[in-house]
């Protein structure tokens, strides 16, 4: 199993603008950009790098011998508490569900192959994707398909899961998909399952509100003149990060206090990067990639 980096030239161009600065890898992963990162800077410049799952930091810890480096296992919207008195001239985000996670049947991440239906990026806490569709209403997996997942089906979906769970219970991502399966019948490219499997996955991780709240403490651990470069894949992740750095519109959830002139601090680098019709051909994953460029003013 192996993970391609998305954008990992054009990322660290923009990045990588002081070779002995301090830098931040806020989604470790399986560390290819971490490890590019680290050939490219001085002696005298650092990586700190963050990932929420505990396998992804063991990797770390047992691949990289660099004295320059260190690695967190903690959420990166934990990022002011992890770093409270330091500040980075560049900060990394690739948002992107690891290759590793999709291609590991265990994981429970893919519809492409069958493994427990489980989908948590930190297995060490919350609950898994068997047990929340297993137990949770049909409107909440109706909803949650149709707002995470843009599915136009949802509500056909969650009703055939509630009527397929009444007699036994989903244990395998096999076993979803062709519930799922049941409802949509695949017309071209793209799997019946792929939207479903995306809006579960940002369920049970609760991405969407870590990346908000990650987004809000990002200015307590830039320094000023620093860069923060976010690659997204769909365009839920996307909107948010466009509409943040947008000082007239609120995106954060109402218990995330922000005052409205820390939004102001930033200059837009660049608005949408995509990926070049070679990258696409090397490694379709990163099709959907969109990175956007910022500035601490």
């Amino acid at each position: 199993m192996f993970h391609v980096p998305v954008l990992l030239e054009e990322s660290l161009d923009f990045l990588l603008h002081d070779l002995s600065g301090t830098y931040l890898d806020l989604t470790f992963g399986r560390g290819s950009h971490s490890q590019e990162i680290l050939n490219r800077i001085s002696p005298q410049g650092s990586l700190d790098a963050v990932d929420r799952d505990q396998e992804a930091v063991s990797y770390g810890k047992n691949n990289i011998a660099d004295s320059r480096f260190t690695i967190y296992h903690a959420n990166y919207s934990a990022i002011d508490s992890l770093f409270p008195q330091q500040k980075f001239d560049g900060i990394l985000l690739d948002l992107g569900t690891c290759s590793t996670h999709l291609d590991n049947p265990i994981r429970g991440f893919s519809f492409q192959s069958d493994g427990p239906l489980d989908m948590r990026m930190d297995m060490s806490k919350g609950f898994s994707a068997a047990e929340w569709l297993n137990s949770a209403p049909e409107k909440e997996i109706s909803d949650i398909l149709f707002e995470y997942g843009e599915e136009q089906a949802s509500r056909k979906i969650a009703k055939a899961i509630v009527k397929c769970r009444a007699t036994k219970s989903l244990k395998t991502t096999t076993e979803l998909t062709r519930v799922i399966e049941t409802v949509l019948k695949r017309t071209g490219k793209t799997h019946p399952a792929t939207k479903s499997f995306q809006a579960i996955r940002i369920h049970i991780n609760n991405e969407l509100h870590h990346l908000k709240i990650m987004l809000s403490r990002l200015h307590n651990v830039l320094k000023v003149g620093g860069v923060v470069v976010i690659i997204s894949f769909h365009s839920l992740e996307d909107r948010i990060v466009k509409n943040f750095f947008k000082p007239e519109i609120e995106v954060l959830p109402k218990d995330i206090p922000i005052n409205t002139s820390v939004k102001e601090t930033y200059r837009c680098i660049k608005k949408k990067i995509k990926p070049s019709t070679n990258e696409i051909k090397i490694n379709p994953r990163s099709r959907s990639a969109v990175m956007r460029v910022f500035s601490k003013l």
